[in-house]
């Protein structure tokens, strides 16, 4: 199981947390630090059937600067596949990448489900 994670990050924390109480094997990776690449984020998507917007920090202040809830719309998978490479804090996180499902956010009880049937 794959954790990705801002460290400063109060969400991912709570999910970093909600991980250990429970016990649960993973493999921790810091989001600036260690980017996903096009490639992976190209793979994950296929892989779960993940729309593209699901990867997005639109609360971000990244996100804003770029007036990218606007030129996204005028960008390829590609592009936007690069674009979000290219800067971590860009991505949607925590990330956790499991088996049978990846999970963008921290949503309890979505968490809770998917970890049941792993």
């Amino acid at each position: 199981m794959l954790f990705i994670e801002y460290p400063k990050c109060s969400t991912c924390k709570r999910a970093k947390k909600y991980l250990e109480e429970r016990k649960i094997n993973f493999e921790d990776r810091n989001i600036i630090t260690e980017t996903p690449s096009k490639k992976e984020l190209e793979t994950w998507i296929k892989k779960y059937d993940i729309k593209l917007d699901k990867l997005y920090n639109t609360s971000g202040m990244k996100y804003r600067e770029l007036n990218l809830k606007e030129k996204r719309k005028e960008m390829s998978t590609e592009e936007q596949l690069t674009l979000l490479s290219s800067d971590g804090m860009l991505i949607k996180r925590p990330i956790l990448i499991t088996e049978k499902a990846m999970l963008t956010g921290f949503k309890e009880q979505e968490w809770k489900n998917v970890l049941e049937e792993e």
